[in-house]
């Protein structure tokens, strides 16, 4: 890659790192879109995986993306592990192509398949470029954990992620961080069909659902119908529910995939889903009381993600294994039908978000690759020596 200063008039080239699923690629977009809306010049690419969320998030959202090969990192003894150096190798190289096809000026990192080929292709020689990450969940990830060793800036969406660097919160789309729920929430119920005028919960588990949370609800069909309460229940493209409807009863509106969030959390007065960075940057950003139901297996990252929205009142967390029929029922109900503690709820919920994580990320990428401290207020010296070097 030819050696070029930043005062040169050159449109600015990012290239963002964040495949596989859309707790990586939503922040790498709404970054993308800062950046675009701080530099109308710049281009942004996006490096991705074949089978990733990104093929079809990434082109809607009107960035170019590259693939690269996936470069899981397992976590014990096994023969992924031993295949590992190869496969790094691999994407590493293909990495670096598209850098240089790009002519790139700073690679973003969001953790993710693609991220550690990144950090590792932008420290090569004839490639070498700085680093910016953000890492999304409380527990940092391993790829960020070893990009951070030489970035020349790092950023966390909460406190405790074992990373160095700000705290500025999960980069958001404008669709999510302006939204007025309330202006919308006529709008929103007549979209999906809801009662306009009945407390309503929405339910949704990822993309894909999530069977405990589905059975659960879905369980509770009529004792929530009864009470005068409306649901909006997201069950994944591959699931189905089957709810006992109480006549006259607002309605229990059941699809396979929610394509409008923004309308789902307007048409919302208090949420049931999974705790999973991006869900929890979401659902508090826009002040929707929720209940979260962490993942019952992995390093339970999930509940950690969802404890400071808990603490400060904005939501409760629950275990997978103990969210039943009747739990529901003895958590919603009451939350439902006390405007008051709804009111408190979404304040507090509030409090813990960061409408602004795009652009402040967007600026500290920016200052990094105009030669400043960034955001951080200190350089890696690594980073400082490559930005020498150039």
């Amino acid at each position: 890659m030819p050696d070029r200063p930043r005062s040169s008039p050159r449109p600015l080239s990012v290239v963002v790192a964040g495949g596989g699923t859309a707790g990586h690629i939503e922040p790498a977009l709404a970054l993308a879109d800062a950046v675009r809306r701080l530099r109308p010049d710049a281009t942004v690419t996006a490096l991705g995986t074949e089978r990733g969320l990104e093929t079809s998030l990434v082109p809607k959202r009107g960035y170019a993306l590259e693939l690269v090969p996936p470069v899981p990192l397992p976590r014990k003894p096994s023969k992924d592990l031993a295949a590992l150096p190869w496969r790094i190798l691999k994407s590493v190289r293909r990495t670096r192509k598209v850098l240089r096809a790009v002519d790139a000026d700073v690679v973003v990192g969001f953790g993710g398949y693609v991220a550690l080929p990144a950090y590792l292709a932008a420290r090569t020689p004839g490639t070498r470029m700085p680093v910016v990450i953000h890492e999304a969940n409380a527990t940092a990830g391993l790829a960020n954990k070893v990009g951070a060793r030489h970035a020349a800036a790092v950023a966390a969406a909460v406190p405790g992620s074992g990373l160095a660097g700000p705290v500025i919160g999960m980069p958001l789309r404008r669709a999510i961080t302006t939204l007025d729920r309330d202006a919308l929430r006529a709008k929103a119920r007549a979209h999906f069909g809801l009662d306009p005028h009945a407390p309503t919960l929405l339910v949704f588990g990822g993309s894909q659902g999530a069977r405990s949370l589905n059975e659960a609800v879905a369980g509770a069909a009529a004792e929530l119908g009864r009470a005068g309460i409306g649901v909006l229940h997201a069950h994944g493209p591959k699931n189905t529910v089957e709810v006992d409807q109480v006549p006259g009863a607002p309605p229990y509106v059941a699809v396979p995939y929610l394509e409008r969030m923004d309308l789902a959390y307007a048409a919302a007065d208090l949420a049931i889903c999974r705790s999973g960075a991006m869900t929890v940057a979401e659902v508090s950003a826009v002040g929707l009381p929720a209940i979260y139901v962490p993942l019952p297996h992995g390093n339970g990252e999930q509940r950690l993600n969802a404890l400071p929205v808990v603490e400060h009142g904005g939501g409760e967390i629950v275990e997978d294994a103990d969210l039943t029929p009747e739990r529901v029922v003895e958590m919603v109900v009451p939350m439902l039908t006390s405007g008051e503690r709804l009111s408190a709820m979404s304040a507090g919920a509030r409090r813990t978000g960061h409408a602004d994580a795009d652009e402040t990320l967007a600026r500290m990428v920016l200052e990094v690759v105009e030669g400043g401290d960034g955001a951080t207020g200190t350089m890696g010296g690594v980073a400082r020596q490559e930005e020498n070097e150039r």
